[in-house]
């Protein structure tokens, strides 16, 4: 399934990239269910990400990175996808965040290897990951296909430093 998504990813950001060229953020430590508890000292390690811009994830157990996102005031689960040009929010996501679309303006914007990928282009008044905050940031809205939502480089382009090492990704100042 999360193949899929990749695939359909793939082909929207081909065609986001085509279609926009100039593609312009809870604090502490996300973690998976039966991580080990939280120690004073990686919460004041938390505290001091925090203080510093910084918010690390965990990747989880099918090899993925999950953020928790706020996209204009609604919380929702996205995966990172350090491949897509912009983040792709699933339909149930954007009316969620309080975005609408109509029938009639799903458009294919892109090609994926399980075929055609059709959505609707938006603009996100806020996306807030672990303290960092971006402003109107770039997204698709992918009505039918997508089963979680991405978090793509519209967002993580802006975020000063991306860096990934061993099963940790940490977002924020270098």
């Amino acid at each position: 399934m999360i193949g899929r998504s990749l695939l359909l990813v793939f082909g929207v950001c081909t065609m986001v990239l085509a279609m926009a060229p100039d593609l312009g953020e809870g604090t502490g430590e996300e973690a998976t269910e039966g991580s080990e508890a939280v120690s004073s000292q990686s919460t004041g390690q938390a505290n001091a990400q925090w203080y510093q811009g910084e918010h690390t994830l965990v990747r989880e157990s099918d090899g993925h990175f999950y953020a928790n996102v706020a996209v204009a005031g609604s919380s929702m689960r996205m995966m990172v996808d350090t491949g897509a040009s912009v983040i792709a929010l699933t339909a149930s996501d954007a009316t969620a965040a309080g975005l609408s679309w109509n029938d009639n303006e799903i458009a294919l914007i892109g090609r994926g290897a399980s075929g055609d990928v059709f959505g609707v282009p938006a603009m996100l008044p806020d996306v807030e990951v672990g303290g960092i905050t971006k402003r109107n940031v770039q997204a698709v809205i992918i009505p039918e296909g997508l089963d979680t939502s991405l978090l793509g480089q519209s967002f993580l382009s802006a975020v000063d430093n991306v860096e990934i090492a061993d099963d940790r990704m940490i977002l924020g100042a270098q």
